[in-house]
């Protein structure tokens, strides 16, 4: 674009614009010459690569959240469908363990899954061409009792059935002494007992929940109910006209509520705001995003607080359309009205799969 040209536009649209003049000389030399000699050369072939749609938007908002955390910002990040089982620990873990994460949200199935990995790596299968099954082949898979989770199969006897006795000894022990904790407060004793152990072929590193725990940072898993575990704890709570057996009883107030997890978020949102601007990296959408990102606008307008510091960026990788009123398809501009974000936050929307895209901001943030 000429010079001209573009000095003709009003000042709205100019601010819309990058001059690819202005980014200085491409690097010389091929591509494969370039990253060798690099001395880190997965970001290296990003910088050359990811220039535009949503290889663009991978790299902008990398960028900025390296920038965020080296002017002391601190990251909020959210976990939705089954990122679990599908190894997301991989590259979370290692951002925890190296302080550029500070608080999790996940879904209930995700924070059991990352336990489940754990405990059980050695027999999860995968089936890549799932999408061609039939449905007597579900049902099939279903009788064999191979848990299908799109690609993967979870191995529920060597997973679930080996840390339910735990958890329910656990509960049967809060409940004698009066006790209540939050539903990632028990899997935690998990580790700190000694209870489990990592399967012969994981990698305790690969553990998102296990690196949180060493690290202790807070964990928020909204809507437990909404798991196998969480399942599991409904029927021993239950004493309907359903229960036929004289199973166990557990009295549901020994487990920490949702509401419970939005005062802590209260408290960690403007303790740690009081130094530190704080970013949001929404991993696919669902509960465990829409929950926390709503802590600002209640400490506004239901607790009525003044100062609150807005949410100092947003960035989405996920493939939820706008519509319906779903707000984790929402861009950031509907945040905006919602008090969510200010005018002034960063955001950036990339419609893509966070299995694809995480790793490639990930291995930014790690100087990789």
């Amino acid at each position: 674009m000429q010079r001209s040209t573009f000095n003709a536009l009003s000042s709205g649209l100019r601010k819309l614009i990058v001059l690819s003049g202005g980014a200085g000389k491409t690097a010389s030399g091929t591509l494969s010459s370039y990253v060798t000699g690099n001395k880190r050369p997965v970001s290296a072939y990003t910088e050359r690569t990811l220039n535009h749609c949503n290889g663009g938007a991978t790299l902008q908002a990398a960028f900025w959240l390296k920038d965020h955390i080296a002017r002391g910002g601190k990251i909020v990040v959210t976990i939705a469908g089954a990122l679990s089982s599908f190894q997301v620990g991989v590259m979370l873990a290692e951002l925890i363990r190296k302080d550029m994460v500070h608080l999790v949200s996940a879904t209930a199935a995700n924070h059991e899954e990352s336990y489940y990995r754990y405990v059980a790596h050695s027999h999860y299968a995968y089936i890549p061409h799932y999408t061609e099954l039939t449905p007597e082949q579900e049902a099939e898979l279903r009788d064999a009792g191979l848990r299908r989770i799109t690609d993967t199969f979870l191995p529920e006897d060597e997973s679930v059935r080996i840390m339910e006795p735990h958890l329910l000894k656990m509960w049967k022990d809060a409940q004698k002494k009066g006790e209540r904790y939050f539903p990632h407060e028990y899997f935690r004793k998990l580790f700190s007992e000694g209870l489990i152990f990592p399967d012969p072929e994981a990698n305790e590193n690969d553990c998102w929940a296990y690196s949180a725990y060493k690290k202790n940072i807070p964990i928020v898993v909204p809507g437990f109910e909404d798991s196998t575990m969480g399942n599991i704890f409904s029927s021993y709570c239950y004493d309907g006209r359903c229960r036929k057996d004289n199973g166990p009883r557990i009295d549901q107030n020994i487990m920490k509520t949702g509401l419970e997890y939005f005062h802590l978020l209260y408290d960690w949102y403007m303790e740690t705001a009081k130094k530190h601007p704080i970013a949001f990296l929404q991993l696919g959408g669902g509960i465990a995003a829409d929950f926390p990102i709503c802590v600002v606008p209640s400490l506004k307008h239901d607790l009525k607080l003044k100062g609150v510091r807005d949410w100092a960026g947003f960035i989405e990788i996920g493939s939820s359309p706008m519509s319906f009123g779903s707000y984790s398809g929402a861009g950031g501009k509907e945040k905006i009205t919602c008090d969510k974000l200010s005018p002034q936050s960063y955001y950036q929307i990339i419609q893509s799969d966070v299995t694809v895209v995480f790793p490639w901001i990930a291995a930014i943030l790690l100087g990789l």
